[in-house]
């Protein structure tokens, strides 16, 4: 909590969803940001997941979320993100809609390898009038597109911010977590513009 002279402030608590597809780095991503442990609800890969879970650009991952993951970061004094990581294959997508239930905003993430993975989390944002921006994840440094390229790629708003970072690094990874915010605000402002309210 924040002390205004004698005064005890709490922080503003705001709501983000970390999605995309499977195994672009969502659970990575939590964790190198969270100053808390974060919870995590991974399972094995096993054999039953064969022709179910499309392993092609990720053969080594070995396990997967199920549920959801879930961490925080304190951006300022009055600010507190909570992040919700969601499950990234189809049979889990039932999850969405109660995971994004008051939801400020979302991080999209991408892997340039698999670019198609991440429409159905681009659509389900956009659908629901959730601001979003779009993390491509570099996976060991590989740079293999620009941003403008992967914003043409995946038919983006100008206004969605893409950018290109390495989730395993808190820095980048809170850097993706900033533009949210502030096209959560810039959101915001272009409704009240056209709404007076």
């Amino acid at each position: 909590m924040v002390s205004v002279g004698s005064e005890q402030v709490m922080p503003t608590a705001l709501k983000i969803l970390i999605a995309g597809g499977f195994g672009v780095g969502k659970t990575t991503m939590v964790g190198s940001v969270s100053e808390v442990a974060p919870l995590e609800t991974e399972e094995r890969i096993t054999a039953a997941s064969v022709g179910v879970d499309d392993l092609a650009g990720v053969e080594k991952k070995v396990s997967t979320t199920v549920a959801m993951d879930f961490g925080r970061i304190t951006i300022s004094p009055e600010l507190v993100l909570y992040l919700f990581g969601t499950p990234g294959q189809d049979r889990f997508w039932f999850m969405w809609d109660d995971l994004s239930t008051g939801a400020l905003g979302a991080v999209v993430l991408a892997d340039t390898r698999r670019l198609d993975a991440s429409f159905a989390s681009i659509d389900f944002f956009e659908a629901r009038d959730i601001p979003f921006a779009v993390g491509v994840n570099c996976f060991n440094g590989r740079r293999e597109a620009s941003a403008e390229q992967v914003r043409q790629a995946l038919d983006l708003d100008p206004s969605t911010p893409v950018i290109l970072c390495d989730v395993r690094e808190r820095s980048s990874s809170k850097a993706v977590l900033l533009a949210v915010l502030e096209a959560a605000r810039a959101q915001a402002a272009a409704r009240l513009a056209t709404t007076g309210h």
